[in-house]
């Protein structure tokens, strides 16, 4: 059977049956282009699918509809791993598992179905023919993906560009236009032979210039960007620093085991103390997010306790629920110095839904998944942490690391990020991995370095490129001793944000509605 006549099948009025499975079905194996599989061609015939379906559709709500299938297979696939916070204590949360992976992924599918009805509607609106549908399609992405990022608190996991976390090469452009930018080029990259599907002899001209253009020439010019700015920009390491970063590898459903907890810190005294490796002495040691299990109360003796693991004249960074004057709880973290004075802290603003505190809590039945009956209360932003022996930094506290455009002191700019996390709420999965390409992109986009310390990993240390220096994987236990990267001169995206790429996607959509407008008064 010919290419055509599959396609006719396939294109029944109104979505059919077949279009929708195809729909859901290229919807989930796109999310493999993502990290670790990095099955990055599979986008181009799901995009190029998804982008013709929402063109050619009689209506709005059909490419929507198609939209929302598609969507629904996307995040399915893509971030499946949150299911397994809920077998951490399984007899409680273990049957609402399937209910929150299909629940997120049918909610989080909606801003697809906007973007395959935002295309049908700017297609329909400005009449300029199918060589603009890739231009149409990336612009409706990236505007969905925007809304993404802040409606109902955001949830920006898995930008599309993060798929480049292949390659620091094909990233380097984020340091201009940020992920919101460089996703937009992604998805003209894949999009763009369709505007060659079914030319008409007046767009054969500029079907096949998108096409080329979109699809070869964007590619390469991406890579031969980024391979020059990384060669032309010189990343060294701070002299006299260097970083113990803590892997201790505990399984979450033994962290909070009251019999254990005890056990859990001293094991991580004994790793702060080993002998020093190739880098030297270590200057600080860092834990990762709440890898001390005990509420630290005004006046707490743990501080004092915990001395014995810094270095002399150095200090300690480490994760730990902080409970104020008032009563309030924060997911907090901690500097101490080696006499065991707290130097500084930090209380996480970003919570996560119903793993930090439960919206409408009034109203559902639910309790949090994190220990402990209420709800943690929210800091105030970024903010520099300033200790002895290091630049000032920024601290961000789990998923606090995929917001761009939010992650640095508004007042002053650090000069490096420490991004503490306990991804062992997502178990043996690809939840780790997308967690470390969203910290790749900070890095790129503020042109700081990133350190990550996670409980179970993967902690890391990347460079103001992207690139990561060091590393401790996935489910392993261990010890880095590592030097601390210098900063590049901020680049644009650090001095102006997300604001001029999103502005720019929504120009571009409006100039499309304002073609079709004058179009229709020329024929008039």
């Amino acid at each position: 059977m010919s290419l055509g006549k599959i396609w006719a099948r396939l294109s029944l009025p109104g979505p059919g049956w077949r279009t929708r499975l195809l729909a859901l079905a290229l919807g989930a194996v796109s999310a493999l282009a993502f990290t670790p599989i990095f099955a990055v061609p599979i986008l181009w015939p799901a995009f190029i699918f998804l982008a013709l379906q929402a063109a050619s559709a009689a209506r709005v709500r059909d490419a929507a509809l198609t939209g929302w299938l598609f969507g629904v297979g996307h995040f399915a696939v893509g971030i499946y791993w949150i299911g397994n916070a809920f077998l951490v204590d399984r007899a409680t949360y273990g049957w609402m598992m399937p209910f929150a992976v299909f629940g997120m992924a049918a909610g989080m599918a909606i801003y697809i179905a906007i973007a395959a009805a935002a295309t049908r509607w700017a297609m329909a609106v400005s009449g300029v023919g199918r060589p603009l549908l890739p231009v149409a399609f990336a612009a409706s992405w990236m505007a969905a993906e925007w809304l993404r990022s802040w409606v109902l608190t955001g949830f920006p996991w898995n930008p599309i560009a993060s798929v480049w976390a292949v390659s620091p090469e094909m990233m380097q452009a984020a340091a201009w236009i940020g992920t919101p930018g460089l996703g937009f080029l992604t998805v003209l990259v894949f999009t763009s032979p369709a505007a060659g599907w079914h030319w008409r002899p007046a767009e054969a001209r500029p079907g096949v210039a998108v096409f080329v253009g979109g699809s070869v020439l964007l590619p390469l010019l991406l890579y031969a960007f980024g391979h020059a700015r990384i060669a032309a920009t010189t990343v060294a390491d701070h002299p006299g620093i260097v970083l113990r970063l803590i892997q201790a590898n505990i399984p979450q459903a033994e962290k909070w085991v009251p019999a254990l907890k005890r056990g859990h810190v001293i094991k991580q005294m004994r790793m702060s103390r080993r002998s020093p490796g190739p880098a030297g002495p270590p200057t600080h040691v860092v834990w990762g997010e709440t890898m001390v299990p005990f509420v630290i109360e005004p006046n707490s003796d743990i501080p004092g306790m915990l001395a014995a693991a810094v270095p002399k004249g150095g200090a300690m960074i480490f994760g730990a629920p902080r409970q104020d004057q008032a009563g309030k709880v924060f997911n907090s973290a901690f500097a101490i110095d080696d006499d065991g004075r707290v130097a500084a802290t930090y209380d996480k603003a970003h919570l996560v839904p119903f793993g930090e505190y439960v919206p409408l809590r009034g109203i559902l039945p639910i309790e949090k998944l994190t220990p402990g009956r209420g709800d943690f209360a929210a800091g105030p932003g970024p903010r520099n942490m300033a200790i002895k022996g290091l630049p000032p930094f920024g601290v961000l506290i789990c998923y606090e690391i995929i917001f761009a455009g939010q992650v640095t002191d508004p007042a002053k700019r650090p000069e490096w990020l420490l991004n503490l996390t306990n991804d062992g709420w997502f178990g043996l999965s690809s939840g780790p991995y997308q967690h470390l390409a969203a910290a790749q992109l900070r890095a790129i986009e503020e042109g700081l370095p990133v350190v990550r310390v996670a409980n179970t990993g993967i902690s890391a240390v990347i460079d103001a490129n992207g690139r990561v220096r060091n590393m401790i994987g996935l489910d392993e236990q261990g010890v880095a001793d590592v030097p601390l990267p210098t900063a590049l001169p901020p680049p644009p995206f650090a001095r102006t944000g997300t604001g001029p790429s999103v502005a720019a996607v929504f120009l571009l959509l409006a100039g499309l509605a304002a073609a079709g407008w004058r179009r229709r008064r020329r024929q008039d």
